[in-house]
């Protein structure tokens, strides 16, 4: 979480776990649990108060921090898994990538929360995203083995960069804290 005082996981068993970082050894507080088979990701809302999972389902669920429960429906429209998640830094935006090689990005200024935008492109499987600290840009980690920088200031966003190698698959994005 944003304060560093907990840590959240999700498995292979469909659930998402907390952790208490503020106690040696580290204890799981909370068990969240829902119809998700798998959960590939999970983010914290900066505030901390919202936690995001994908999952093997196609969807993405928000959880409640402090009560620890689902809120609302999950979201869906991605076909097939969900392999990952990332709030904006302002927490108004999320982004989920998916087996469909689709970004969805998800309004959650206001319930229902609804999807904003589809970005797409010829990454084949959208395997991570990641926001830009001043919330500016978005990345895309594909599985063809570019990294895709999509302009999140304009509207429709547009792809302003692909960044190329030998890689296989991009399984893993981030900025630096700095940007």
């Amino acid at each position: 979480a944003p304060d560093g005082k907990t840590l959240a996981s999700g498995g292979a068993d469909g659930a998402v776990r907390l952790w208490d970082m503020t106690v040696t050894p580290h204890k799981e507080i909370a068990k969240l649990t829902s119809d998700q088979v798998g959960v590939f990701s999970v983010a914290f809302a900066p505030d901390g108060k919202t936690l995001a999972s994908g999952g093997d389902d196609g969807t993405v669920r928000l959880w409640d921090t402090d009560t620890r429960r689902q809120i609302g429906a999950p979201l869906t429209g991605h076909q097939g898994r969900v392999l990952s998640v990332a709030f904006a830094p302002d927490g108004k935006t999320l982004a989920s990538g998916g087996d469909d090689g689709t970004v969805r990005l998800w309004d959650m200024t206001v319930p229902p929360r609804r999807e904003s935008a589809k970005l797409t492109s010829d990454q084949g499987r959208a395997l991570s995203v990641a926001f830009a600290p001043d919330g500016k840009t978005l990345a895309s980690g594909g599985a063809d083995g570019a990294v895709r920088l999509w302009d999140m200031t304009v509207t429709p966003h547009k792809e302003i960069a692909k960044l190329t190698s030998d890689q296989v698959g991009v399984f893993s994005v981030a900025f630096a804290p700095d940007g």
